[in-house]
């Protein structure tokens, strides 16, 4: 057993690598097993681009091949990668998305080449040292959550980065679609979601304390077939797609459509627009039977879209103000029998764990929802530190561990002045390399309550593709061998040999047109000189 080369995540055990090995060229056939099509069709069509191999269908027993099987006796997740001289490569995996890790393993010991769209050297025979690779993921719940409510991304953006997360065995994309300053899905029973809600007129640049506005129009939104094909793309790449609609807080987007929803005793909503500043606006939804009416008219097209096992519904930074002015919502509480506004947002919050546990789905949210008291079924996103989330499985509830201080990749990631709009805490690479999801107050048995980990970006100050690279990687890269590596303690953790990896690692994201955060700092257009962050280390999310 050697170290553990230039792969990342880094595998659990490598046996080699040896100088001779295996040639990929022309000549080279892929055999796939029963249930290993995704991977197939992968293969042929990225890999064999890169390399300009067709990978055309040969015999099983065949030499200078791949061969792809399914072998029940390993995790679902988890394969073995074998390169035998003179034999070929295999790969084997617990279940389909095991194989299909391993074959992301082997495009990373190809080469940088083999992350381009196009061959760069036709003709090339491409070797990959003998060696067998074992692995296996710590975590079943390995997540990007991408804020496109804050900034749209186009959908084929969208795409990319589910590319992005696969080549580094992340697997649920957290798609948050609804929030105040836009609502970026067709829902065809409420079309000014879409047709009002997508859009603001203009957009603050920065932090909000920056005086800077952009005075243009900012929307955009996928229309059910275009949710319909992300979904489709994420799951060929076993990717599970978790939708966020955002209740009761974050919604001024929905209720500048519909005034309705708003607390209409207390404001004009007829006079609210899309939110054009950050932060956390007052203007949150009612909860009147017409307002469940409405989310659960939302949630039955959302359902048909997704069929993740979650459905998250924020549940966060819910500003309570309206509620206490609101003699509609004092009467409510009343007729409830409950004691305040939070225990208010507890029961909005548990209609609808109600409602998606009686149509076999899970409601998360965040660690918010646990104010009040928890829905039975609901799982927990904490994002305000651990706090949440070992509150939540000490009590039973399962757990996505995503603290803010840790994982939040819109934070900066140095204390330089040449940050562009440097936003909270510096969290470096290595702050992320040394992240650890499970709080050691956890017992064993509350430990296996914790689904995984999740990286979050929030898109506020990330107004196209290039600034969302540029921070969330190459920290993601970090992340995702925390979510699915064996790694020791943090403190025991090698980040020198994590560094000299990345080394390897920053030619594949090269040849994938990422606009990372070089190790030096940033490049001079990846700068926002004058543009206000908020610099204050330790500073509260939205001050």
């Amino acid at each position: 057993m050697t170290s553990l080369t230039d792969v990342i995540p880094a595998p659990r055990t490598i046996e080699g690598p040896m100088r001779c090995g295996v040639l990929l060229d022309a000549a080279t056939t892929l055999w796939a097993g029963p249930g290993t099509g995704p991977t197939e069709r992968w293969l042929r069509s990225t890999l064999g681009a890169a390399l300009g191999i067709a990978l055309p269908p040969g015999e099983e027993d065949a030499k200078n091949s791949v061969r792809l099987r399914i072998d029940d006796t390993l995790e679902p997740e988890a394969y073995r990668l074998g390169v035998v001289v003179n034999w070929g490569i295999e790969i084997r995996g617990g279940g389909p998305a095991g194989v299909f890790w391993g074959a992301q393993t082997l495009r990373q010991l190809i080469g940088p080449d083999a992350f381009r769209r196009a061959p760069v050297r036709p003709g090339i025979r491409y070797g990959i040292p003998h060696q067998i690779i074992e692995d296996a993921p710590r975590f079943r719940w390995r997540g990007l959550m991408l804020d496109v409510s804050r900034h749209f991304m186009p959908k084929d953006g969208v795409l990319r980065y589910l590319d992005l997360m696969a080549a580094h065995k992340l697997n649920v994309f957290h798609f948050h679609l609804t929030d105040d300053q836009g609502w970026r899905i067709e829902i065809k029973r409420h079309p000014k979601l879409t047709e009002t809600g997508s859009w603001r007129a203009r957009t603050k640049f920065g932090h909000r304390a920056s005086p800077l506005w952009e005075e243009k129009p900012h929307g955009g939104y996928y229309t059910q077939d275009d949710i319909r094909e992300i979904v489709a793309y994420a799951a060929e790449r076993h990717i599970s797609v978790v939708p966020e609609i955002d209740i009761p807080g974050h919604s001024q987007a929905a209720i500048a459509a519909y005034p309705e929803l708003g607390n209409t005793d207390v404001i004009d909503t007829t006079s609210l627009s899309v939110w054009d500043n950050w932060g956390v606006s007052h203007n949150v939804l009612a909860p009147t039977d017409n307002t469940l009416r409405f989310y659960e008219g939302v949630f039955e097209e959302v359902l048909e879209l997704f069929p993740s096992e979650f459905i998250h519904v924020g549940g966060d930074e819910c500003a309570k103000e309206q509620w206490r002015q609101s003699p509609t919502v004092q009467a409510r509480i009343r007729d409830l029998g409950l004691a305040d506004e939070d225990e208010l947002q507890s029961w909005f919050i548990r209609h609808f764990d109600n409602w998606l546990t009686a149509r076999g789905r899970r409601l998360i949210g965040w660690d918010e929802i646990l104010e009040g008291g928890l829905a039975p079924g609901a799982a927990v996103s904490s994002w305000r530190g651990y706090q949440g989330g070992i509150m939540a499985a000490q009590a039973g509830h399962d757990v996505v561990m995503c603290p803010e201080q840790q994982v939040y990749l819109d934070h900066r990631q140095d204390g330089g002045a040449d940050e562009p709009v440097p936003i909270g805490y510096v969290r470096t690479l290595e702050d992320v390399y040394r992240f650890e999801p499970v709080p050691p107050q956890l017992t064993p048995d509350q430990a296996r309550h914790v689904l995984g980990t999740q990286a979050n970006v929030w898109t506020e100050v990330m107004e196209d593709h290039g600034r969302v690279d540029y921070q969330a990687f190459p920290r993601l890269a970090a992340f995702a061998e925390v979510a699915w590596s064996a790694l020791p303690a943090p403190a025991e953790r090698d980040f020198t040999g994590f560094e000299q990896r990345m080394t390897a690692h920053y030619r594949r994201l090269d040849a994938l047109g990422v606009a990372y955060r070089p190790p030096a700092g940033p490049l001079p257009w990846q700068r926002r000189p004058g543009v206000l962050g908020r610099p204050i280390e330790g500073a509260p999310p939205n001050v």
